[in-house]
């Protein structure tokens, strides 16, 4: 990845016009629906986390209004909603300095996604750097099947590294993955092996949050149809949660992983 860091404002033009914030793809209806069922701690929706505040459907509407940037009209139903493109570059940059300290301090670091087509391009640009850096990339629990029954079933997918990111692997590719059965095997596994946990999770979905349940440092990205770990981060269990649509074109994420590792002090490969 080779693009110039731009500025700030210029990446928050960039975020719109991409639609990765601004007026995003993912629709009021789904994002109201998911706060519904993350309200009702539906397991699927909940990422891995135990939330310990009343979290009514009103409560996960209001955090995602200041943290996400959604629409805060609640008579807004249907249609377009939102995600506020300075929260997005607020957070990027709070990550940042996260990264930044695991490079200085030469922490033991974990990189891992529920979305290894979106995400993986951005995840990736974090492992190199940090390679580059010194840090120690841990990769436990290879080769762990995923149970195919239950909320989170995968239908017995495997986790695999590919180029130092934690993913779950199919016979047809890798897969989407809200779980956090992953994170949770990966911890034992090293709990089994007497070593310590991860210094630090850079992740998305059940990933981030099940490792933030755990008390591990935890940042990672999420949707506006995905609040949990934004209620994650409101309870401070999760470090840092970036709103942005996590499922663009991955080129067009280039920017804000020139700005990410900018900001954090990495040289971009």
């Amino acid at each position: 990845m080779t693009t110039s860091p731009p500025t700030r404002a210029a990446l928050r033009q960039h975020l719109v016009d991409s639609r990765i914030a601004g007026n995003v793809a993912t629709t009021r209806q789904n994002n109201l629906e998911n706060f519904g069922r993350m309200a009702r701690r539906e397991p699927a929706y909940l990422f891995g986390l135990s939330p310990a505040g009343r979290w009514s459907f009103e409560d996960v509407f209001d955090v995602m209004v200041a943290r996400c940037g959604v629409d805060p009209d609640p008579e807004h139903r249907a249609g377009q909603d939102t995600i506020d493109p300075d929260l997005t570059v607020d957070r990027l940059e709070a990550m940042a300095a996260r990264i930044g300290v695991a490079a200085a301090r030469q922490e033991r670091v974990l990189v891992c996604t529920g979305h290894p087509h979106g995400l993986r391009s951005v995840h990736g640009a974090v492992v190199s750097a940090l390679a580059a850096a010194g840090v120690t990339l841990l990769s436990p629990a290879e080769g762990w099947r995923h149970p195919a029954h239950g909320p989170h079933g995968n239908d017995n997918h495997v986790l695999r590294y590919v180029d130092g990111i934690g993913v779950l692997s199919g016979k047809v590719g890798l897969h989407h993955t809200h779980s956090p059965e992953p994170m949770r095997a990966i911890l034992a596994a090293l709990a089994a092996a007497g070593e310590p946990p991860p210094d630090l999770v850079v992740a998305d979905h059940g990933w981030a949050g099940a490792a933030g349940q755990a008390g591990v440092d935890s940042v990672g990205y999420a949707d506006c149809n995905d609040p949990a770990l934004f209620v994650g981060e409101a309870e401070a269990k999760v470090l840092v949660t970036v709103p942005l649509d996590d499922n663009v074109s991955p080129h067009l994420y280039d920017p804000m992983i020139a700005y990410l590792l900018a900001c954090a002090g990495l040289v971009t490969a």
